[in-house]
Parts: C-alpha cells; sequence; structure tokens
C-alpha cells in the first residue's frame, strides 16, 4: 500500500470511529508500528489530525482563522445563539468568550435584557455597543490575533477578581477522551480561569467540534453545565459524550 493510500485510510477510520490506535492498526495492514507514527505524525503537521499516547483524534476544523470561521454554519450558529439568549437571567453577570458563535449570541440578546457582560473580546464588546440596557465590562490584555480575544498577565488578574453566573466557553473540539480543547495553551489557560470564576460553564458546540480534538485541554467535558447542540445530530455523534459526563442539551427539545 502507498503512503498515500495509508493517509487516506487513516483519514477514513478516524472519520468513521473517531479514534485510531496505532499499534492494531499497524498490524492489520502488515506495516511497522513506527510507519504508521510517522503517517500521523505527517498528516498531524498538515492539520489533519490530532496525535495522541498511542494513536490519533480526528482534528478540529474550527482553528482557522477568524473571517473564515465567520462564515462557516451560520444557520446553526444562529440557532444555537438564540437557544443561549434565553438562558440569561435579568441582572446576571455573564461572561462572553471570543469566538463566532459567542459573537452571534451576543448580538441575540433581547432588547430589554438588564445584565452585565464581562468579555475579553473586542469584537463582542463592539457587537454590545449599542445594546440599550446590558453593561459592558471589557477585559484588556495582550490580543491573540487568531481568536481576537485577550490573553496574559494583564488579562488574568483582571478575570480573578470576576465572579460569573455563566460562562459561555469557546472551544474548537469536544471529545470524550480529551474533553475540551483549544489550539493555543496560553488562551487554554485563560479560559480555565474564567471557568473557575464562573458559577456555570456552557458551550455552544457547533457539529464541526463535536468528537473532535484540539492540542490543548480546557475543562473535562463532566465540569461543563451544559453543552447546547443543534437538534437532529446522529446518536452515535452525542451518546460518547454523554457517557464521558457531558450535559448534551439538543437546542430544538430545549
Amino acid at each position: 500500500m502507498l503512503t498515500s493510500e495509508r493517509k487516506a485510510l487513516i483519514l477514513r477510520v478516524l472519520g468513521a470511529e473517531g479514534r485510531l490506535v496505532a499499534k492494531p492498526f499497524s498490524q492489520g495492514l502488515g506495516v511497522s508500528e513506527d510507519t504508521i507514527r510517522r503517517d500521523l505524525r505527517e498528516l498531524a503537521s498538515e492539520g489533519l489530525l490530532q496525535r495522541v499516547h498511542g494513536g490519533a483524534l480526528p482534528a478540529s476544523p474550527a482553528v482557522a482563522a477568524f473571517g473564515v470561521r465567520e462564515g462557516r454554519a451560520t444557520a446553526e450558529k444562529a440557532r444555537l445563539a438564540r437557544a443561549a439568549a434565553r438562558m440569561i437571567q435579568p441582572g446576571q453577570i455573564v461572561f462572553l468568550d471570543g469566538g463566532t458563535t459567542n459573537a452571534r449570541l451576543a448580538r441575540s440578546l433581547p432588547a430589554d435584557l438588564r445584565a452585565t457582560v464581562v468579555t475579553h473580546s473586542p469584537s463582542i464588546a463592539v457587537a454590545l455597543a449599542e445594546h440599550p440596557s446590558v453593561e459592558v465590562e471589557l477585559v484588556g490584555g495582550r490580543l491573540f490575533k487568531h481568536s481576537l480575544v485577550a490573553v496574559g498577565a494583564a488579562a488574568a488578574e483582571a478575570i480573578a477578581r470576576v465572579r460569573a453566573d455563566l460562562f459561555f466557553l469557546g472551544a474548537t473540539g469536544l471529545h470524550p477522551e480529551t474533553g475540551v480543547t483549544t489550539g493555543d495553551p496560553e488562551e487554554a489557560a485563560i479560559k480555565r480561569l474564567i471557568a473557575r470564576q464562573s458559577a456555570e460553564t456552557v458551550v455552544l458546540a457547533t457539529r464541526d467540534k463535536l468528537g473532535a480534538a484540539s492540542p490543548y485541554g480546557i475543562v473535562p467535558l463532566a465540569e461543563i453545565g451544559a453543552v447546547l447542540v443543534e437538534p437532529g445530530l446522529p446518536a452515535e455523534m452525542l451518546a460518547p459524550l454523554r457517557a464521558a459526563g457531558a450535559t448534551v442539551v439538543e437546542v430544538g427539545q430545549a
């Protein structure tokens, strides 16, 4: 079997099964485990999978640039955003993470909602600038340009002084083995801190993030208050997340 054929097979197995274990896979093909590990390294360098101990998991496509992600799955994001907006109660302090789905959530807040939104995302702060009754607190720091959020020591210090009722966490992957993940270690640390400072954490998860993994862990699935997903997804896609402790809520049933 040619290298290109092995790599294509690896990606098909990941797509069908959600994981690949290098040793039995290599034995099934009659090649060395080192050969398969080399294939996995090369595919990982292309962003096509996420390597883990002993094998690989599907990579999240949600690591693309902000502008590219903004145009993807717009109807799905709008549905999730509307459902999330209904979760916010008057008078609450809500932390809105960065991300294109959370940006839609900011634009979906009812005009009569009186609440405080804390965010380290300049784009979300701008989206709320004209909201008549939502107070906006913007956390500063070094701008992580990929996600358009503030990170670093200044951001962490400001976040540590906040106690939020609800945190809408942005992530690039949710997998039963790796939990909630993202592509940058500093951004992951900031997200973990916000989750610790919040009474409840919610993830708005588009289909492309489910069963996918990125390099840096944020929190285990069991620590998420709710994962909102669109209705009608295959049961085999959601069952592993629920088995790992996630409370998965299909928004059409909420």
